[in-house]
Order: C-alpha cells, then sequence, then structure tokens
C-alpha cells in the first residue's frame, strides 16, 4: 500500500536527495496522517454517542489532536522545503527539525496526559463496561494506527526526515495505549480485575521515553552533531585520492536541514607545486563533491614540505612521542623552524574531546619533556584543538 500510494502520487519518487521530491513525501505523509486521524474522530465519536461511551469518545478527541500533529508536520515540510532567499540563505531545511522537536513534545504531552489518568484510575478505579462494538472500534483504531506508523517510519528512514520518524513513534504510542484499554477491557471483562490504571502508566511511561528520545535526536542537528565517522572518512579519502593531495585535515560539516549540507576542509599539497597548479585540482576536486555527495565543499590548502629530510626526521620523531603520550593523539600544519640555538616544532595538535581541561597542560607538558629528551634543541610551539568526528 505504502509503494502503491509512493509510486502513484509521487513522480521520481527514487530521488529522494532532491528537495522538491522530499517535499512531496512529507505533503503525502502529512495528508495520509490528517486523512485517518479525522476518520478514526469521525468513527469513534459516532460509536461512542451511540452507545454512551465517554471513553470511546475521549479517544475519539485524542486523535482529533493527533491530526494537528499532521498538520504540524505537512507545514514543516512545506516550508523546509522552500528555496532559500535573501534573509535564509542556506534555505529553509532546518523547519523540518523544528517540526519534529514540536511534534516529540506533542508525543509528550500524550504520555503526561495519560500518566495523570492512569494515576487518578489507580486511586479511584473507574467501571469498565464490555461491549463488543467499542471492542471492535478500538481493533479497528490499532489497526489504522499501526499502519500509520509503519507508512511514516518506512518514509521517513527512505528520506530521513525525522518529522516522519517523530509521525511514526506518535502513532505507535497511540497503538500502545489503545491496547492498554483494549487489554484492560478483556482482563476485567473475563478475570474480573480492573488492571487499567497499572496497564495505562506502565504505556505512558513507553510514551514519554519515546517523545523524549525524538526530541533529543531532533536537538542533536539543530545545536550541531559530530560528522558520522563513515562520512568522515570517506570525504577525506574522496580528497585524498586525487594526485597532487598528500594530506587532509580539519573537516567539518554544517547542517542546514536534511540534504542540505556545506563543508570546509583543508587539504595539504606539496610546496614546490606551482600555486596554479594545486589551485586547479581543488577546484576539480570542489565540483566533484558536489556531484558525489550534495554538498558544497570549500578547500583551503596547506603546502607541506615532502622532499626535507630534515622535515620528515622531525615528523617521525613526533609521531613516536604522540604515540606513546597517547595513540589517540593527532597532529598536522607541522612546521619546522631551524634557527641557531634551538629548533622549533610548531604544530596543531588533536586531543580526543573526552580529555578534561586540566589534562589539556598536563598531556602538553609531557610531549615537550620527551620531545626535549629526543632532542634538546628542540622546542614546540602547539596549539591544542578537537576533532569534529564523532567518536569511533
Amino acid at each position: 500500500m505504502t509503494d502503491f500510494l509512493v509510486k502513484m502520487l509521487i513522480p521520481d519518487c527514487g530521488n529522494t536527495e532532491d528537495g522538491a521530491v522530499r517535499t512531496r513525501y512529507g505533503m503525502l505523509a502529512g495528508v495520509v496522517g490528517i486523512f485517518c486521524n479525522l476518520l478514526l474522530f469521525a468513527a469513534k465519536l459516532s460509536v461512542g454517542m451511540m452507545i454512551g461511551s465517554i471513553s470511546v469518545m475521549a479517544d475519539g478527541f485524542n486523535n482529533l489532536s493527533d491530526s494537528a500533529s499532521s498538520l504540524v508536520g505537512f507545514v514543516g515540510m512545506k516550508m523546509a522545503g522552500k528555496p532559500a532567499d535573501e534573509d535564509h540563505p542556506f534555505g529553509h531545511g532546518r523547519i523540518e527539525y523544528i517540526s519534529a522537536f514540536v511534534v516529540a513534545f506533542l508525543v509528550i504531552e500524550v504520555g503526561f496526559s495519560l500518566f495523570k489518568s492512569s494515576v487518578g484510575k489507580i486511586f479511584h478505579p473507574a467501571q469498565l463496561n464490555f461491549s463488543r462494538v467499542s471492542v471492535v472500534v478500538l481493533l479497528l483504531s490499532i489497526g489504522v494506527k499501526l499502519w500509520m506508523g509503519m507508512f511514516n517510519r518506512k518514509l521517513g528512514k527512505r528520506i530521513h526526515s525525522s518529522v516522519m520518524l517523530a509521525a511514526s513513534a506518535d502513532s505507535m504510542g497511540d497503538v500502545a495505549a489503545t491496547l492498554a484499554t483494549l487489554l484492560s477491557i478483556l482482563v476485567f471483562r473475563f478475570a474480573g480485575k480492573n488492571i487499567d490504571g497499572l496497564v495505562g502508566l506502565a504505556v505512558s511511561a513507553v510514551v514519554m521515553i519515546a517523545g523524549v528520545n525524538i526530541a533529543k535526536d531532533t536537538l542533536k542537528p539543530l545545536i550541531g552533531a559530530p560528522i558520522e565517522p563513515g562520512l568522515y572518512k570517506e570525504i577525506n579519502n574522496f580528497v585524498k585520492s586525487y594526485e597532487g593531495i598528500v594530506g587532509t585535515h580539519d573537516l567539518i560539516i554544517h547542517n542546514y536541514g536534511p540534504s542540505r549540507s556545506m563543508a570546509s576542509i583543508h587539504a595539504e599539497v606539496p610546496s614546490e607545486t606551482d600555486i596554479r597548479v594545486s589551485h586547479e585540482i581543488i577546484d576539480r576536486i570542489e565540483r566533484a563533491a558536489l556531484s558525489r555527495f550534495g554538498m558544497s565543499l570549500v578547500i583551503h590548502m596547506d603546502p607541506v614540505e615532502t622532499k626535507d629530510e630534515q622535515f620528515f626526521r622531525y615528523k617521525e620523531m613526533l609521531c613516536s612521542v604522540l604515540d606513546e603520550v597517547d595513540s589517540r593523539l593527532a597532529f598536522h600544519d607541522l612546521r619546522v623552524v631551524d634557527g641557531e640555538k634551538q629548533v622549533n616544532l610548531i604544530f596543531d595538535l588533536v586531543v580526543p574531546r573526552d580529555y578534561q581541561d586540566s589534562q589539556y597542560g598536563q598531556v602538553k607538558a609531557r610531549i615537550m619533556e620527551q620531545v626535549k629528551a629526543r632532542d634538546g634543541r628542540c622546542c614546540c610551539v602547539i596549539t591544542m584543538e578537537n576533532s569534529y568526528c564523532a567518536e569511533m
């Protein structure tokens, strides 16, 4: 059913990196969510009025509020697909994250409301009434919501949409809540025990935890998430694969929404190569990166020594020292300034993010001490920094 709707309503549905195609996916998910929730609202309200069931009518109004979540997702995806303008030169892609954050709070609100009502039912148990009609309505609701959850999850994974994944979690939370209601009714019917409050309490905890996790995952790209190790390695290897590039470092990726990223990287080029030749290589890499990764890559050239024996001797010594101090340490931008009385080794040191502030001075002192022990003329000038890649 999902693939049928996608193929019928979304032209070029396989090109999920295209902004217009992503927007169509979002609009489809929003319309389906609004339609299904309004359908459930109308069905439950009608049946609830017919049999005089307050709980069924209340569940119907819950579906009406769920349609608001779908509307938030619909509007969010539509606005996120707007092109860049004078006030927003990087586009509007982050609106999708904001929409998902709003949906996450709606999920938490549903869980909290269920928590309050469940606590009330534990201390003041309500009389449960078994009705075949209400059971049929609840089963219908579970079926529709389960399909909606799988529908949004499948589309969300396909286009990497946090809004759709949040909507999926919202639907699954409703499935759990309705299952709890159905379970309570059946247990009361056949065992005579009222466990409505206890079951609802457990479900409310699951729903609220899901909402909090959605909010946390949505906040990461808004605040600034580290680069995934796989992508970090792929981009570095891609740049280094070009002839005339001998190394890379300082890769940074800025996320302006799904499929809307900009990146910068330092590429090391032989210092003896004509700068015009190196610049031509850099231009070629930047154009190829846009085609391969779908992101604008800005490359800074760093000239490095490739033939100076003294430079490589000091580089090997520094590698050995860092390996002894902490094998996770790395360095770049090494410059060797040989004076009359001392040799200055000037470089940037990349340290793990789990280092505390007090460790910075300690590791710098250890490196300088060991370098001095190996060559008394050497003096280190170190600039400390962290990697922007997530820890492996």
